[in-house]
């Protein structure tokens, strides 16, 4: 049974290869893109097991999905493929700078239908860590009631449970964000906000502030993302900074938070101090940026290994 199981979303996603608006983009690129899939496949390479709860729709979309993300060795046993609402997709537009801008095309998909009997309680209970993301409850009240049922039901059980809150304001207000991600907070044993959410949850980008306000919530450790500078970890009354990682060549920043999750996570399951665990999250993030797409950047565990000893520059 993998030790770290997820539950959310995953889309198709179609990268234009020129920059600029989308109505004069001629040719793209095709792979897949979901916040919980990003995490499993980055923890699957660290040598970690991982499963994958979520609906597709039964179709090619969803088809090209689950042999990718089975292919790179995540469990999809309890990936349900749905006759009667369609894969996930989204468009991303190329800008000058570097960034990107997303187009989803996920109303009514097969995800968005999840509800809570969807999630088998034994498959659940056989893992030590449960992790979901904010997008999910973003989709659906049924969605929403599902990541509850799903993260009350792997508390209950003595699993850990960790939470992405990944606002996305194109799949919901900010104050119905807000009010359902402060209420999932009470479940949380780790909890993984950027100072962009924490202005957006709380109107501050300080980090001492947001990992008060979500431990007030409930939330147990709370790691707040810096950029390059790093990241703080809260948990008790103990504060530890994290120095970041420097990409000699950031290409693409994709799933880089999803990146971070894994590498934390990886440190939490091997019984790691809070400081390597800090550590991981940083070095496999910095990693991440250094291609095109998502998944396909993601270190194995001899290659990050190799980067923080300092063997191999971060510059693929």
């Amino acid at each position: 049974m993998p030790e770290v199981i997820t539950l959310g979303e995953t889309m198709v996603v179609f990268d234009s290869l020129s920059k600029g608006k989308l109505r004069y983009s001629q040719n793209y690129e095709c792979h897949i893109g979901g916040a919980e899939t990003n995490t499993a496949v980055a923890l699957v390479k660290l040598n970690h097991s991982a499963g994958w709860i979520s609906k597709l729709g039964n179709d090619e979309f969803g088809a090209k999905i689950k042999n990718t993300v089975a292919g790179e060795g995540v469990e999809v046993c309890q990936v349900l493929m749905d006759d009667n609402a369609p894969t996930g997709i989204f468009f991303r537009q190329r800008l000058e700078n570097g960034e990107s801008r997303n187009f989803y095309y996920r109303k009514g998909s097969a995800a968005s239908t999840m509800t809570p009997d969807l999630i088998d309680l034994n498959y659940l209970k056989s893992g030590k860590i449960l992790h979901v993301s904010g997008i999910t409850p973003g989709l659906s009240e049924e969605a929403e009631e599902t990541t509850e049922y799903a993260m009350a039901a792997a508390k209950e059980s003595g699993l850990l449970v960790s939470f992405d809150p990944n606002l996305r304001l194109k799949v919901w207000r900010l104050e119905q964000a807000r009010r359902t991600t402060n209420r999932l907070m009470k479940y949380a044993d780790i909890v993984f906000p950027g100072r962009e959410e924490g202005r957006l949850l709380y109107g501050t980008e300080d980090p001492d502030e947001i990992a008060r306000q979500m431990m007030a919530y409930g939330a147990g450790t709370v790691v707040v993302k810096i950029g390059e500078q790093g990241c703080i970890g809260y948990e008790n009354k103990k504060k530890c900074y994290s120095k970041g990682f420097r990409a000699e060549r950031a290409v693409d920043t994709f799933g880089a938070g999803d990146a971070f999750a894994a590498g934390y996570l990886c440190g939490v399951l091997e019984g790691a101090e809070m400081e390597t665990c800090l550590a991981l999250a940083n070095a496999v993030g910095a990693f991440s940026v250094t291609l095109k797409g998502n998944i396909e950047s993601y270190p194995s565990r001899e290659e990050l290994d190799a980067f923080m000893s300092g063997k191999v520059s971060c510059n693929r």
